[in-house]
């Protein structure tokens, strides 16, 4: 699953849009009031820095059945990336990037365009008896009209992807 790279002007356009979202880094604690949230963490059966090679590579994304396009192949602080399924483009920044020996990962925001507005984590843990946790965190709501229209189905949609995130590492 391969990563392509934005054009640079795309990338530059990227990384000066404002968060559409005040809360930027919320998702390393308390989630905010006034949005849905999501955490969910499943057990991997894979080893911590093969799961992390691939979380940091944008495999998780891809493996979700997004096509991606990054301003780089691995996740950095301050990355953009749009992925896009169909013709939906959902543009993000890399808000953070967590880089310790039991606990990898990241986290990003949308940016103008994406069909919701909100943050979402990705983040792999190291267990003292070896074990490898993957968890996906996030607090969202509508910013388009199309998002609040379709309401549910939305929902639906966002749950689906979750679970697809999940899977990815397995």
């Amino acid at each position: 699953m391969n990563v392509q790279l934005l054009p640079a002007a795309r990338v530059a356009a990227l990384k000066s849009a404002p968060f559409t979202y005040a809360e930027v880094g919320a998702t390393k604690g308390a989630l905010p009031a006034g949005y849905r949230t999501i955490s969910r963490r499943v057990r991997l059966s894979t080893g911590f820095d093969d799961a992390a090679d691939r979380l940091l590579g944008w495999q998780v994304q891809a493996a979700s059945g997004f096509r991606v396009l990054a301003s780089s192949a691995r996740v950095e602080p301050e990355s953009v990336v749009e992925l896009r399924l169909g013709p939906i483009k959902v543009p993000c920044r890399v808000v953070y990037v967590l880089d310790e020996p039991t606990r990898q990962g990241f986290g990003y925001g949308t940016l103008p365009g994406h069909p919701e507005c909100g943050e979402e984590a990705f983040v792999l843990d190291r267990h003292d008896d070896g074990s490898v946790s993957f968890t996906v965190t996030a607090f969202s709501r509508h910013a388009t009209l199309l998002t609040k229209l379709g309401g549910p189905v939305g929902r639906l949609a966002q749950n689906l992807i979750t679970e697809r995130y999940l899977g990815a590492l397995k």
